[in-house]
C-alpha cells in the first residue's frame, strides 16, 4: 500500500483569495486521476467551531454528516468532489489547544512544561496525519486558514515546516498569493507575492507551487519573474484569473498543469490527462443556459456567504433545468403586509431561509402567507419551514398567537417547540441536533415523488421542532406532515398538496447538493419555478 501524500495549501498577501476553491480543485483533479482523496481545513481562530459565530463574521456554518459545525469551505470540498466530510476534516486553534489541555489535565505530559513547540505543533501534526493513517487516503489536502504573517497562523505553519522536513517528497506546499493590477500605472505588481513568499521562507517553508490570483492575464514574463524571485520552477507558477463561475476553476487549473506539477514534485507518474467529461458537460449546460429563472431569498442576512450552500444548490438546480438562476436577496426585517407584494414581485419562486433568533421573523411569516395565498412556489428550510407552520396556524387554524417557544416562551399555541433533549442544555456550542438523521416519506406525497425513495437521510442543525400535538389539526386543514424521523416521530417535511410547490423541511438539504449530484428538492423546486414563469 502506497504511503499517503500530503498537500498543504497556504495563502498570502490578503485573505479571501479562494484557498478553499483551489483546495477543492486540486482534490477534484487528483480524484479524476483515480486517487482517493480528502480535504481538511485548519482555522486559526480560538473558537472550538463556527457554530456560535455570527454569519457576518464567518459566513455560513456548514454541517458534516457526523454533526460537526464547520467552516463553509467544507461545503466547497463536498460540492466539488462528492466526498463526505467529518469532524476530522475541520480543526480550529481552539480544538487543538483544548485537546492539549485535556491531555495535560489527564496527566499525559506528567512532569513536562506544556509549550507551543513541541506540544501544540505535535497535536497539529497528529491531526494532519490522522486521516491518512486511519483511512489510507492517497492524498490528504490541508488548507490553512488565514494569511501568512498572521500571528495566530504561526503554530500551523511551524507544524507544516516540520512535516515537510519529516515527509520529504511525500509533502508539497501550494501557496496562493495575489498579483494586484494598479490601474493608475497600468501595471501588474509582483512585489506583494515576493514578500509573501519571503515571509513563508523566513518560517522555513519553501513553497513548491505558486498559484497567482489575478484580475488580469499574466504573461510569461511576469510568471518567469515570479519563478525567478521566489525559487519556484517556471512550470510550477500557475495563474488563477477571475472566472465567471467557481466551477470553471478546476478546468482552468488542469489546463495550466496544476495537478501535473503536484505529481511531478512528489515523484509520481503523470499518466494521461483526465477528460473531466461530466464536469465539462455541467459547465457546457451552464454556459448554454441563457434564459433566467428568478428566485427570491427571504432572510435577515444581507451577505451572500450566509446562505452559501443554498445559493450554490439553487444555481446547480438551474443548470440542470437548463436555466440561469438569478437570486435576489429580500430582507425579511423590511417586509410588511403593505409592501410584501411589491418586494416579492418578479420572483418565480421564493426560498424562506434558515436562521436563529427573533430578528426578521415576522417578515418571514408575512412572506409565507403571501406565497401560500398567491400560490407562489415556496421552499422553507429549517427556520423557514417553522415560519410556514406558524403562518398556517395563525391564518388557517385561527390561532392568532401561534408561535415558536424560541420567539415567545409564553405562547399558548406553541406549534414549534423546543426538542425534548434540548431542554436542559446550557452550553450553546455544538449542542443542537446536528448531523445526518433518517427520514421516512409518506406514500402519495409530493416529497416521495421528488426523492423517488421512501427512506432518506438528511443533515440537521436546530433546537426547535414541529409540535406533534398539533399534527392532526394541520393535516385536517390541508398541511400534510409527509416526512418523519422513524425513531422520534419528529416531523421533518410539511407540504400543501393543492399548491404548485409549497414544501418546508426541518433539515438542510443544501448540505448534500453537489455539482454532479444536485439535490432533487432543489432541482424540482426550480423546475416548478420555471413552469411558473409563463403562467
Amino acid at each position: 500500500m502506497a504511503e499517503t501524500k500530503y498537500i498543504f495549501v497556504t495563502g498570502g498577501v490578503v485573505s479571501s483569495l479562494g484557498k478553499g476553491i483551489i483546495s477543492s480543485s486540486i482534490g477534484k483533479l487528483l480524484q479524476a486521476r483515480g486517487y482517493n482523496i480528502t480535504i481538511q481545513k485548519f482555522d486559526p481562530y480560538i473558537n472550538i467551531d463556527p457554530g456560535t459565530l455570527n454569519p457576518y463574521e464567518h459566513g455560513e456554518c456548514y454541517v458534516t454528516v457526523d454533526g460537526m459545525e464547520t467552516d463553509l469551505d467544507l461545503g466547497h470540498y463536498e460540492r466539488f468532489t462528492g466526498i463526505h466530510t467529518t469532524k476530522a476534516n475541520s480543526l480550529t486553534t481552539g480544538r487543538i489547544y483544548k485537546a492539549v489541555i485535556d491531555k495535560e489535565r489527564r496527566g499525559d505530559y506528567l512532569g513536562k512544561t506544556i509549550q507551543v513547540i513541541p506540544h501544540i505543533t505535535d497535536e497539529i501534526k497528529r491531526n494532519v496525519k490522522l486521516l491518512g493513517q486511519k483511512y489510507h487516503y492517497d492524498f490528504v489536502i490541508t488548507e490553512i486558514g488565514g494569511t501568512v504573517g498572521d500571528i495566530e497562523s504561526t503554530p500551523f505553519l511551524e507544524a507544516i515546516r516540520q512535516l515537510k522536513w519529516e515527509l520529504g517528497k511525500q509533502a508539497c506546499c501550494v501557496h496562493l498569493t495575489y498579483v494586484p493590477y494598479l490601474k493608475a500605472a497600468q501595471e501588474l505588481k509582483t512585489k506583494p507575492t515576493q514578500h509573501s513568499v519571503k515571509e513563508l521562507q523566513s518560517i522555513g517553508i519553501q513553497p513548491d507551487i505558486l498559484v497567482l490570483r489575478t484580475e488580469k492575464h499574466l504573461n510569461d514574463g511576469v510568471l518567469k519573474k515570479v519563478a525567478s524571485f521566489c525559487n519556484v520552477d517556471f512550470d510550477c507558477v500557475i495563474q488563477s484569473e477571475d472566472l465567471p463561475s467557481i466551477y470553471e476553476v478546476p478546468v482552468n487549473m488542469q489546463n495550466q498543469g496544476l495537478d501535473t506539477a503536484i505529481l511531478k514534485k512528489m515523484g509520481m507518474t503523470i499518466g494521461e490527462k483526465p477528460s473531466l467529461g461530466p464536469w465539462k458537460s455541467f459547465l457546457e449546460r451552464r454556459k448554454n443556459a441563457t434564459e433566467e429563472v428568478h428566485i427570491g431569498l427571504v432572510g435577515k442576512y444581507d451577505l451572500q456567504d450566509a446562505y452559501k450552500s443554498i445559493r450554490e444548490s439553487l444555481s446547480q438546480a438551474g443548470t440542470y433545468n437548463d436555466y440561469k438562476t438569478v437570486l435576489t436577496y429580500i430582507n425579511s426585517e423590511k417586509l410588511t403586509e403593505e409592501n410584501v407584494g411589491e418586494r416579492l414581485a418578479g420572483q418565480d419562486g421564493i426560498v424562506i431561509c434558515p436562521g436563529f433568533g427573533q430578528r426578521g421573523i415576522e417578515g418571514k411569516i408575512i412572506a409565507a402567507h403571501y406565497c401560500r395565498t398567491h400560490n407562489v412556489p415556496t421552499f422553507g428550510i429549517c427556520l423557514g419551514m417553522q415560519m410556514m407552520v406558524i403562518e398556517f396556524a395563525r391564518n388557517v387554524l385561527g390561532y392568532d398567537d401561534a408561535n415558536s417557544t424560541e420567539i415567545d416562551e409564553k405562547t399558548e399555541h406553541n406549534v414549534i417547540d423546543i426538542m425534548e433533549e434540548q431542554k436542559n442544555i446550557t452550553n450553546m456550542g455544538g449542542t443542537m441536533r446536528l448531523g445526518a438523521y433518517e427520514c421516512v416519506l409518506k406514500q402519495g406525497s409530493r416529497a416521495l415523488s421528488i426523492y423517488n425513495q421512501t427512506n432518506i437521510q438528511e443533515r440537521h442543525r436546530h433546537r426547535y421542532e414541529f409540535n406533534s400535538d398539533y399534527e392532526q389539526q394541520f393535516e385536517k386543514a390541508g398541511m400534510d406532515c409527509v416526512g418523519k424521523n422513524p425513531e422520534s416521530g419528529l416531523v421533518e417535511i410539511v407540504e400543501i398538496p393543492g399548491l404548485k410547490w409549497y414544501i418546508g423541511t426541518q433539515f438542510h438539504p443544501e448540505y448534500q447538493s453537489t455539482v454532479l449530484k444536485p439535490h432533487p428538492l432543489f432541482v424540482n423546486f426550480v423546475k416548478t419555478a420555471i413552469e411558473n414563469i409563463n403562467k
